[in-house]
């Protein structure tokens, strides 16, 4: 497996500070496409096999165009999702929109651009094909209820409010035919942040056998069944960032071969995220105070707004303070940002080189699910993203939000004549 070093040191950090102040998300341009190469190398055993790289990890053009050149497509699940997707020139059935609770509006835009669209529930063959008309191919989501467990991250599969159940698949198949579709897909996503290799290859086997049973009750034979994401990342700092993406290919391939005996042949996709960029992107923030009450705190330039994965989760992110790396690790520390939230905390009683005002730390593994799910509550501004391209420069691929961004929404002119007492 890959381990994944720091890209950087403390002296180049503080080199991009000068033109780029903390906080910042930064990427590994290098990195990144070295595990994109060996991801679709280890999954390219599956017939047919195609990574769509799920664009909510991290939904920045620049990422997406890299990932394109590796020869990845993109797993979309909103309009500006697919608008982004074709800026950076992803279109066709390189595109799978898998949303829920859909508007017209996204099923009408994914049509147009020759996407395949996942449908989420049973009712919505009626609406799309009032909506945008029924294309020549339709994928379905499936959720085994009771038989699949999920895990903390996804939760029970009888609680998510996604997909079809096996006999409304079934139906629903049924129901296309007859309104003379062609093509059909078949998809799920039962786990999250999965590190068992044996959870992700049973998943690869109820959707084998559940693609058997479709062809004998429904007539029909799926073209593809996407598998969904969920392969994790490793968290601790003694783990491998990555998964044995070879181990569960291999397995999966296993699996394959074994239930389908020759039978069907359907191409085999996944939808990956957060092991695709996660390991690969690092939230950079500055020491602004140390306070000593009831325990040691750290205050950073960074909030939960600009990774809030620890206070939403419990997830745990590595860190490190740049230049002490090799340093003891003396002191115990909360690590935390300032929004006005108690669980605003990167670390909680961890182990730390004494740290002083205005160190740089290092907060690994943000490079999914980091600044795609920044928010603005307390008036918190989103950070800038930067790239480290592979010949050392530095690139910013997203601006730092401003306060003028913050109010561009509200009409401060009206403001000046609104009476708050009516009359």
């Amino acid at each position: 497996m890959v381990d994944v070093k720091l890209p950087f040191d403390k002296q180049k950090i503080v080199e991009i500070t000068k033109e780029h102040p903390t906080p910042f998300h930064i990427y590994d341009e290098k990195g990144l496409r070295e595990n994109a190469r060996r991801f679709k190398e280890a999954f390219s055993i599956l017939p047919g096999f195609k990574e769509y790289f799920a664009v909510k990890a991290c939904p920045n053009p620049f990422l997406l165009k890299i990932l394109k050149e590796e020869g990845f497509g993109t797993d979309c699940s909103s309009l500006p999702e697919l608008m982004l997707s074709e800026k950076v020139g992803i279109v066709g059935e390189d595109i799978m929109m898998s949303s829920n609770d859909t508007p017209a509006e996204e099923f009408v835009k994914c049509k147009e651009l020759g996407g395949i669209i996942n449908l989420d529930d049973i009712s919505h063959i009626d609406f799309l094909e009032k909506a945008a008309g029924l294309p020549e191919m339709i994928c379905f989501r499936y959720n085994p209820g009771p038989a699949k467990k999920g895990n903390d991250i996804i939760g029970d599969p009888k609680e998510a409010k996604y997909g079809f159940t096996k006999e409304q698949m079934i139906e629903g198949y049924k129901i296309l035919k007859e309104k003379g579709v062609k093509r059909f897909g078949m998809h799920t996503m039962m786990v999250s942040n999965e590190l068992e290799v044996r959870g992700l290859v049973e998943t690869a086997r109820l959707m084998f056998e559940l693609a058997l049973e479709v062809k004998e009750k429904a007539g029909i034979e799926v073209e593809f069944i996407n598998l969904g994401g969920g392969i994790g990342t490793p968290q601790m700092p003694d783990q491998p960032h990555t998964m044995p993406y070879e181990d569960i290919a291999r397995d999966m391939k296993k699996v394959y071969e074994i239930v389908f005996a020759g039978e069907m042949q359907p191409k085999v996709y996944l939808e990956c995220g957060r092991t695709i960029t996660g390991p690969f992107g690092w939230l950079i923030t500055k020491v602004r105070h140390l306070k000593k009450t009831y325990k040691d705190y750290v205050g950073t330039d960074a909030c939960m707004a600009n990774l809030m994965r620890p206070a939403l989760y419990g997830a745990y992110h590595h860190l490190v303070v740049l230049g002490k790396e090799n340093d003891d690790l003396s002191h115990k520390y909360d690590v935390t940002g300032s929004l006005c939230e108690n669980n605003d905390k990167f670390a909680i009683d961890r182990m730390f080189p004494e740290i002083e005002v205005g160190d740089l730390l290092v907060i690994y593994n943000a490079g999914a699910h980091g600044h795609a799910m920044g928010f603005n509550y307390n008036g918190k501004l989103r950070s800038a993203e930067i790239l480290l391209r592979e010949d050392g420069s530095v690139l910013q691929i997203r601006r730092a939000e401003t306060v003028d961004d913050y109010f561009a929404t509200l009409d401060f002119d009206k403001l000046g004549e609104f009476n708050g007492q009516e009359k």
